[in-house]
C-alpha cells in the first residue's frame, strides 16, 4: 500500500508519497532524503532555476533503475506550478509547443522533487512575464573529459577560459557537472552570441593547446583531452543546474566552487561532493554564484 503524508510548503500543501523509497541503493539515499536536501539547499538553488523552463530526469525507482527525460510539464501538476509554452521546433514527439515547468519557488521544487526528479536542468535564458523567451542572460562552458583525462585536466582548461575571460573584462563561476567534469558560467549582458563568442574562446584554447583541449564534438577526437562544448548555448540545449543532484551511485552533486579550488585541484576526489556536503559547504560559504559576492567579480572569490 502507498504511504501518504500531507504537507504544507510555505503556502502551498502537497501530498508525497513512498517517503522511505531508497533511490539511492548503494547509499540507502531514501526519496524523503531527496526532498530534505533540496529544501535545505533551496535559498542557495532556487535563484538559479527561477525564470527558467526545467527539463527533469526522472528516477521512479531509483538510479539503478530505468528514467526519463521530461519537459513537458508531468500530468497532474498543481494548477499553482508556474508553466511556459514555447515552440518545440524538432520535437521528435511531433509536437509543436511544449509546456514546462518553471521552478520558481520552493513547493515547486518540493513537488518536482516528490516525482523522483533526481536531475534539474536549465537552459541559459529566463522566460519573460509575456510567457516567451528572452536574450540568453548566461554563457557556459561546459568542460568534458576524454579518459583517461579526468577533472584535474578539466581544471586546467577551466583556469585558461578564465583568463581569456579576463582579457575580455568577463568573469565566470566554476562548478562541477556532479559527474566526471564541470562547467563554468559567465553572466552575459552583451550584444553579441553568447554561443558565437564560447565557440571561438574554445577553438582558441584548442589551437593554442592541441594536445590538451578539443573543441570539436567528435568523439574520437576527445580522448585524453578536455572537449570545451560551447554548444551548449544554443537556446535548445540545457545544462544541469546549480546544486542538482545526480544520478550516480552516490548522491553527488553539481557543486559551485571557488578559483582557489580549481586552481589547487590534483585529484579527481578532491571535487566530489555529496548531498550532505553541499549542504554543508552551502551553510559554510552561502552560493559561490550569487552575483555581487566580494572579491571575485559577479560570481565569488
Amino acid at each position: 500500500m502507498t504511504s501518504k503524508i500531507r504537507v504544507r510548503v510555505d503556502e502551498r500543501e502537497l501530498t508525497l508519497t513512498n517517503l522511505d523509497k531508497v533511490l539511492y541503493p548503494d547509499e540507502g539515499f531514501t526519496k524523503a532524503e531527496v526532498i530534505d536536501y533540496y529544501t535545505r539547499v533551496a535559498p542557495a538553488m532556487l535563484p538559479h532555476l527561477r525564470g527558467r523552463p526545467v527539463t527533469v530526469k526522472r528516477y521512479p525507482d531509483g538510479v539503478t533503475g530505468p528514467f526519463f527525460f521530461e519537459k513537458n510539464r508531468p500530468a497532474h501538476t498543481p494548477g499553482w506550478v508556474r508553466t511556459a509554452r514555447l515552440p518545440a521546433p524538432g520535437s521528435t514527439k511531433d509536437r509543436d509547443t511544449i509546456e514546462y515547468a518553471v521552478v520558481d519557488d520552493l513547493a515547486t521544487l518540493v513537488y518536482l522533487a516528490s516525482l523522483a526528479a533526481l536531475e534539474f536542468h536549465a537552459p541559459m535564458w529566463r522566460v519573460g512575464p509575456d510567457g516567451t523567451a528572452e536574450r540568453p542572460d548566461l554563457m557556459v562552458f561546459d568542460l568534458d573529459p576524454g579518459a583517461p583525462a579526468t577533472i584535474v585536466e578539466c581544471c586546467r582548461a577551466a583556469l585558461r577560459v578564465r583568463e581569456v575571460l579576463a582579457e575580455d573584462g568577463l568573469a565566470g563561476c566554476p562548478k562541477t557537472s556532479g559527474n566526471k567534469g564541470m562547467q563554468v558560467y559567465v553572466p552575459w549582458d552583451r550584444d553579441d552570441d553568447p554561443s558565437a563568442y564560447a565557440r571561438a574562446v574554445a577553438r582558441r584554447l584548442e589551437a593554442e593547446r592541441p594536445d590538451e583541449i578539443v573543441s570539436q564534438m567528435a568523439r574520437r577526437l576527445r580522448p585524453g583531452k578536455v572537449f570545451i562544448d560551447w554548444s551548449q548555448n544554443n537556446p535548445a540545449k540545457t545544462t544541469v543546474a546549480p546544486y542538482s543532484l545526480r544520478a550516480n551511485p552516490r548522491p553527488t552533486a553539481s557543486t559551485p566552487l571557488r578559483w582557489a579550488e580549481v586552481e589547487g585541484c590534483a585529484d579527481p576526489g578532491d571535487l566530489v561532493f555529496t548531498a550532505p556536503e553541499v549542504v554543508a559547504r552551502v551553510a559554510e560559504h552561502g552560493d559561490l554564484m550569487a552575483p555581487g559576492r566580494p572579491a571575485g567579480g559577479p560570481f565569488g572569490p
